[in-house]
This record gives structure tokens, sequence and C-alpha cells, in this order.
């Protein structure tokens, strides 16, 4: 709950508890000359600025000028120098929180958000905020996140390093648009918009860097209405070292990590549903067909090893499918996925037919048991009874594995009505 108290001039207005496990104070700062009803917020996390927080507050101030918008600067600031003080001095909100990561100081600062729309990025200068006038343009469009993008813009001499212009940023792109079919031109664009509809309902997790991943991709699982536009983006001021460089020579290829790991994470339908279906319908081919005994194309002997290649790709296959499928429902937004899995896997449907193919597959596995018992222990001669053995196990274990999913299946649509809403 967020207590508010207010206070002449330039004071603290409120305090929040981030969480009922902890007892954080977060402090609200306001200026003298507050906006009271603000279209637009610029929220703008920041840690040891006070070489450039003043210069970038005031660049902000003249962006919503000229772009004839009413708005806000809310700072979050965890700086143990003066940028609190210099930011509000020059006019905009500061946020005081605790120093918990780039991507936890936006999940802080969105209860403070008064805007209709949020335009996000740094207090360096690099960004020029001079020209935010494109962003407000896409928004009155009816744009819900709006990507700024430093490629179809202009990149300062000296101001990306070598290895993030032409390796870091095109690849993890390139990545990204691959496991999600977008088109994205630079996801790593720190100068970006969203409705703050948009931000509240998209739930971001992400505690450091990968924030900016997560917010992409998960723009795409909602399918907000998407625009670019350019950016421009300035070198470090003489005698100001990025936070990556403050961190070590690693930190760009930790950031790049754990971007990449979010991209994954949240991807996970990419490398299993369509490749599960491609892997299940091979093992099928191979084991359906030699249910009856060994089957001979030409010179090709298709035998026992054959079948047991296909069970195997069937199971992978199979259980590939069904985490895709789940994968769907957990990252739905729409509502879609959820209610055309449960139209496609009814519970009391889907439970007796994988109970039926359980019962055949422990006959036809019992069979087989049966058949080398009266062998001495030994295969059956037979062709049949060892091929059909093979396809109750197939039987057995995608009946169970089926039987799993629809539970889990089910589970899950119910925490994303919970988490969504039934109409979504």
């Amino acid at each position: 709950m967020i207590h508010r108290e207010s206070v002449g001039g330039p004071g603290v207005i409120g305090s929040a508890s981030t969480a009922a496990s902890e007892d954080i104070s977060i402090r609200l700062l306001v200026p003298a000359d507050d906006t009271p009803s603000p279209e637009l917020s610029i929220v703008i996390p920041a840690l040891n600025e006070e070489s450039t927080v003043g210069d970038f507050v005031d660049w902000c101030l003249e962006g919503l000028s000229a772009a004839g918008v009413s708005g806000e600067v809310l700072i979050v600031d965890s700086s143990t120098d003066r940028t609190c003080e210099i930011a509000l001095a020059h006019g905009a909100r500061v946020l005081r929180v605790p120093r918990r990561g780039l991507g936890r100081a936006y999940i802080d600062a969105l209860p403070y958000i008064r805007g209709r729309y949020v335009l996000m990025g740094d207090a360096d200068c690099t960004y020029d905020f001079r020209r935010l006038a494109a962003f407000v343009d896409r928004f009155r469009q009816g744009y819900e996140f709006v990507m700024g993008s430093r490629w179809k813009g202009s990149i300062e001499p000296g101001s990306m390093p070598a290895l993030h212009r032409y390796l870091g940023t095109p690849v993890t792109t390139w990545v990204l648009n691959v496991v999600y079919s977008s088109r994205f031109s630079d996801i790593h664009c720190g100068m970006r918009g969203i409705t703050t509809d948009a931000l509240g309902r998209m739930g971001l997790q992400s505690q450091s860097w990968e924030y900016a991943s997560e917010m992409v991709l998960k723009s795409v699982h909602m399918r907000l209405r998407t625009a670019e536009v350019p950016v421009r983006f300035l070198k470090d001021r003489d005698g100001r070292l990025s936070h990556h460089k403050r961190a070590g020579w690693f930190s760009p290829f930790h950031a790049a990590w754990i971007n990449l790991r979010a991209t994954f994470v949240y991807g996970a339908e990419f490398f299993t549903f369509r490749p599960g279906l491609a892997v299940l319908a091979l093992g099928l081919l191979l084991t359906l067909p030699l249910a009856a005994g060994p089957v001979r194309l030409g010179r090709v002997h298709f035998s026992m090893y054959w079948m047991l290649l296909g069970l195997t790709l069937t199971v992978v296959g199979l259980q590939s499918f069904y985490v895709g499928c789940l994968a769907q429902v957990l990252h739905d937004y729409t509502g879609a996925a959820r209610r055309r899995w449960l139209r496609v896997f009814p519970y009391t449907r889907t439970v007796l037919l994988s109970g039926v193919g359980f019962v055949v597959g422990l006959a036809l596995a019992s069979a087989l048991f049966a058949d080398y018992l009266r062998s001495d222990l030994a295969l059956s001669s037979a062709d049949h009874i060892p091929y059909l053995g093979v396809l109750g196990l197939v039987l057995l274990i995608g009946s169970f594995l089926t039987f799993c999913f629809i539970l889990l299946l089910h589970a899950l649509a119910l925490r994303s009505e919970v988490a969504y809403g039934p109409h979504r």
C-alpha cells in the first residue's frame, strides 16, 4: 500500500513497501514546479550520474515543449552522489530506491507513473531526448510499443564500441527476430516507449539488463501494436565511463548472455513446438509401418533397429510438442492459445483416450513378455510379436505423457485465467 503525504515545495510525497517480505522504504521527491497532469512520463533509472543528469533533465523538458505534450521526468535514483539533488533542482521528480538492478528500477517505478505513456532511456545524455516528438506522434496514432532504432537514426562516431556495433547488437537482434518472427532492427536501444497500461499488463520480472529483451519479446507475445522510430545516439562525455566500463571488461559479455537467456527462456516454443511435430511425424513414420513385422523396400531392410529408432523419435517428438503447447499457454496474454488447446485436448475425452491407449499398450507389451517367458527367456523367433511389443511400449509411454500433459495444461489454464482473466 502506498501512503501519500503532501509536503510543500520539494519534498517527500510518499513511501511504499515493495513486497510483503521486504521492509524497504521508497521515497518520492517532487520539485516545486511539478506538472499536475502529465500525458507522458519519462522514466529513467540513474546511478551516480551527477555529471550529466542536470543537462539530461533540461533536454527532456526541451523535448516535451517541442513535442507539445504535457509531461513529467521521473528519475529512479539509487545513487550515492548528488544525482538526486541535481535532478530535483532541474525540475524532475526523483524516486529514491535501493540499488537492485536496472530492470527492478522500472518495477519499483510503476506505481508512481502518472502519464498515459512511458518513455524510457538513460540519464547519461547518450540518447537525445530533445527529439522525442516521434514517440509522441506514434503513441497518439494508437501504437502501444514504440522502439527507438539507432540503426534507422544516427550513431555518433565513438559512441558505440565496434564489438557492440558490428557483432553484439546485430547478432542478438537477429536471434530474437528468428525466435519470435519479429522485425526489430535494434533490440538494445535504450530509448523506447510503451503505454502505461501495457507496461502494467506486461508484468516485468527481470531485475537486471535482460529487462530490455524481456520487454521486446513480451511485446510480441502480447501482440502490441508496435512501431520503430529513428533516434540519435551520442558518445559519452569526456571523463564519463559507461556502466559497462565501470563494471569491467566482462560486463558486455555478461549482459549479452543474460539477454540471450531471456530470449530463449521466453521463446521455448520456437525450440519445441514445430521441431517436436516434425520429429513426432518422423518417429510415427518409422514405427507404425513396422508394427506387423519387418519391411523391405528395395535394398533397404527396415528391421527392429529402425523401429526402436522410431520409438525414440516418437517419444522425444511428442514430449517436445507438448512442451511447446504449454509454452504457448504460459506466455499467452490474449487467451487464444489457452482456448485453442483446451478445445483440442478436453479433459475427459483426452484422459479416456489416454487410458484406452495405456491398456492397449499394456496388453501388447504383456504379450511380448509372455512370449519371452515361453521362449526360455529369449526373444521370440516369430517376426510380429517383438514388433507388436515395441508398438505397445510406444502406446504406454505416449499415453502416460499425454495424461501428464493434460493435467499440466488444465492447471496452467486455470493459472492463466487468474492472471489474465477468463475472457483473454
